[in-house]
């Protein structure tokens, strides 16, 4: 009996050591090594614990630090990355459950040409500066943002459903010129497709662009869940279907304040000079002075409200819009919009300048009954 129940004892230990030796090559195993691949890419590197492979206990904690180059930020760590405590954060900390091979990555935040612009769909989470005005001229425009681009589809709006611009941008005072978007079939059409509510877009001017797009297209934004502030638009927007706005198409439970809007809009349903239709949000000290054209809930400033959009000390010029009415804000004549009292008295941030001239200690200025309202820091 004893030498049945060794032969036993020896099938199991036989078994149970097999067994150890297949859950050890899918991972860490019960005991001992688990191991750490780690890579950059360009812009940066990780100096804790360094790169290249590591070896480690499993269930150790691992200090992480990606440090960037000049010039560069970090972005977030990606691969296998599901123990990182927090992957957004160049110093964290990784859990050593099986072996694992994960990357930092970088990003330029200095926006000098439609390169960079467009390069922004890598990192849609990140911060940048428009460092420099952009236009027809600028590299990468041929490329990116012209009518040949794509076939003829021009610039691909920066964010989509799936992948939300949730980043800062701020534009710096400068402006992106002759931006050029033909996707009559497509929609979340603008600079920026689909804005996330963590999303900061604020001192920039789009001048003289052609959108067009079916549903929820904007020169700037799409749909905007962000902030959008101190930002203008001259440009003519055309949608197929609905929620078509001279700045955004759609606004929800987002914001937009010191804005505005002169181009001519068309569209179908929900069609605003300022924007196109919103809900649970908030549009406050803006204007709009354009066109706008449709068939169904047209809008001098808002198309329509669909819920608990709140529009406040705003305003549209009924004469050239050719709208009587808005769905939210005032409608003014043209010579109450070039009259700074219909502003001051409306508690705007707004001085009256000559011609050629800025007062920066304001957000608005106004060439007094000559001009309409512009950002103190453009020139006119």
């Amino acid at each position: 009996m004893s030498r049945k129940l060794n032969r036993c004892v020896t099938k199991v230990s036989i078994f149970l050591i097999t067994m150890a030796v297949i859950a050890g090559m899918a991972g860490c195993g019960p005991t001992p090594q688990c191991s750490l691949t780690i890579s950059s890419t360009a812009g940066g590197n990780v100096t804790a614990p360094g790169e290249g492979s590591f070896t480690y206990k499993a269930g150790t904690v691992v200090g992480l630090n990606a440090t960037p180059d000049a010039g560069y930020q970090f972005a977030s760590w990606t691969g296998d990355a599901g123990t990182i405590t927090d992957v957004s954060a160049a110093v964290t900390t990784i859990i050593m459950h099986s072996n694992y091979t994960i990357t930092a990555s970088f990003y330029e935040p200095e926006i000098w040409d439609w390169y960079d612009l467009g390069a922004i769909r890598n990192n849609p989470r990140g911060s940048y500066l428009l460092m420099d005005d952009l236009d027809s001229a600028t590299p990468g425009y041929t490329e990116l943002a012209s009518p040949t681009t794509n076939e003829g589809k021009g610039w691909q709006p920066i964010g989509n459903d799936s992948y939300l611009f949730t980043g800062n941008f701020d534009g710096q005072g400068h402006e992106i010129c002759d931006l050029f978007i033909n996707r009559p079939d497509e929609s979340l059409i603008g600079l920026f497709g689909s804005v996330g509510e963590e999303a900061v877009i604020e001192n920039v001017g789009l001048v003289n662009a052609t959108v067009t797009g079916e549903h929820e297209v904007g020169s700037l934004v799409g749909h905007n869940q962000g902030a959008v502030s101190s930002s203008y638009a001259t440009s003519n927007v055309t949608g197929k279907g609905y929620y078509v706005g001279g700045l955004l198409g759609c606004i929800n439970e987002g914001s937009v304040s010191n804005a505005y809007s002169t181009g001519n809009v068309t569209g179908y349903k929900g069609v605003g000079g300022l924007v196109g239709g919103g809900a649970y949000s908030t549009v406050s000290n803006s204007y709009s002075t354009g066109s706008v054209r449709g068939n169904l809930s047209v809008g001098g400033l808002v198309g329509f409200n669909f819920f608990f959009l709140t529009v406040s000390n705003s305003f549209w010029d009924i004469e050239t819009s050719g709208q009587a009415t808005s769905d939210g804000g005032t409608g003014k004549n043209t010579t109450e919009m070039q009259d700074i009292v219909t502003f001051s008295g409306a508690g705007w941030s707004i001085a009256a300048v000559a011609l050629n001239e800025t007062n920066p200690a304001y957000i608005w200025n106004i060439v007094n009954n000559v001009t309409y309202p512009f950002l103190s820091w453009q020139l006119v």
